[in-house]
């Protein structure tokens, strides 16, 4: 679900370690919620974690504890997801450059033995500086794109309950499903090596 928020801007550091100072027991959607509608995250301040890889989106890890993750995701001018799960665990969104378009989908008829299922379209919502998104824990099956028609790139900020190590995918034309791992392109601000860029970081062409 999608909410309008508040234009109070933090660099990334301080607004992380805002969401650090909740404790374990707190860390709830309706606290982390109202934390991210009520706190911006200054652009520039995301430089050392704006990698754009070649070919995909990026996923680019700025801090984790036990409690939480938290990734710049950035998207280059056509780039999406895969339809897929947060493994059960409750996610965050807020956009910080660009648009983005999150397509929701409900899920039936999964087998687990052979990994056969049905995904059919639900609501959708574009998110620009102006709104939030939250994904919970039994209703979390989404596609997120950097529509062609948006003509620019994205940076947007997420956070994991918990660290997110995998997640499943899904295939609407197959009508299957996989696990898979989840990797990223930097921590902390260091690239993985054997990545291509596909150009500048933040929002240069």
């Amino acid at each position: 679900m999608t909410r309008p928020k508040l234009m109070r801007e933090l660099p990334i550091q301080e607004w992380v370690e805002g969401l650090a100072r909740i404790p374990q027991a707190k860390f709830t959607a309706g606290t982390v919620e109202r934390y991210i509608e009520e706190q911006g995250i200054l652009p520039d301040t995301l430089r050392p974690y704006s990698y754009f890889p070649a070919g995909h989106y990026g996923r680019n890890l700025i801090f984790k504890n036990e409690v939480f993750e938290c990734l710049a995701l950035t998207w280059d001018i056509g780039q999406f997801t895969a339809i897929h799960d947060h493994n059960e665990k409750s996610g965050w969104i807020s956009v910080v450059a660009g648009q983005l378009f999150v397509q929701n989908y409900r899920l039936e008829d999964r087998d687990p033995v052979r990994h056969t299922c049905r995904v059919i379209p639900t609501g959708s919502a574009e998110l620009g500086r102006s709104h939030t998104a939250s994904v919970d824990r039994e209703r979390g099956l989404h596609r997120v794109s950097n529509l062609a028609r948006y003509a620019q790139r994205a940076i947007s900020v997420h956070v994991y309950e918990q660290p997110m190590e995998s997640c499943a995918i899904y295939d609407p034309e197959k009508g299957t499903y996989e696990l898979v791992d989840l990797s990223y392109t930097s921590e902390y601000g260091r690239l993985n090596p054997e990545l291509r860029l596909s150009g500048p970081t933040l929002l240069g062409p």
